[in-house]
C-alpha cells in the first residue's frame, strides 16, 4: 500500500495546485494520501493575505474527494511535517517546493530512513505563458484558471 505525501498553503486553490493534488491522488490510489496544509502561523510572512486554515482545509479536502480519494490532512507547523520521521513512498512537489523535498531526504538520511521518491509536477502556465501562482492571482494579474485579467 503506497503512502504519498504532498504539502502546501493552497490559497487560492488554483489550476497548478489542482494538477499537483491530482497527481498525488493518482499515485495514492489503493493507498494513503497525506496532505500537509500550512498552519496559519506559518503563512504570516507571506507577501499576500491567506485564507484561514479551515477554509483552505475544506477547499483542499473537497478537491481531493472529487478525485475519488479520501485524504488525510495534517496541519504543518514547519516545512517538513511527518515526512522526516514517518514512512512514505513518494512526495509530490512543484518546482517551487522541490528544494524542500531535497532537504526532507537529507534529514531522512541523517535519521537512518530511506529517501522518498520525489515526483515533480511542472508549473501550469497561465495564458501569458508564465506560471500560475497564488501571488499573481492575489495581485490581480490572472485568475485561478490562468486567464489574464
Amino acid at each position: 500500500m503506497a503512502r504519498i505525501a504532498v504539502g502546501g498553503t493552497f490559497d487560492p486553490l488554483h489550476k497548478g495546485h489542482k494538477a499537483l493534488l491530482a497527481k498525488a491522488a493518482e499515485l495514492s490510489r489503493g493507498g494513503e494520501l497525506l496532505v500537509g496544509l500550512t498552519s496559519s502561523e506559518m503563512v504570516k510572512n507571506k507577501s499576500h493575505d491567506v485564507a484561514d486554515y479551515r477554509q483552505r482545509f475544506e477547499d483542499v479536502s473537497d478537491f481531493i474527494r472529487s478525485q475519488g480519494i479520501e485524504p488525510i490532512i495534517v496541519r504543518l507547523e514547519d516545512p517538513y511535517g511527518p515526512t522526516i520521521h514517518e514512512n512514505f513512498d513518494h512526495i509530490v512537489v512543484s518546482p517551487e517546493t522541490y528544494p524542500v523535498a531535497l532537504k526532507i531526504n537529507s534529514i531522512r538520511r541523517k535519521n537512518g530512513l530511506e529517501p522518498l521518491k520525489i515526483v515533480l509536477v511542472d508549473y501550469v502556465l497561465a495564458d501569458d505563458g508564465l506560471p500560475i501562482s497564488s501571488t499573481r492571482i492575489k495581485k490581480g494579474e490572472i485568475d485561478a484558471r490562468g486567464c489574464v485579467l
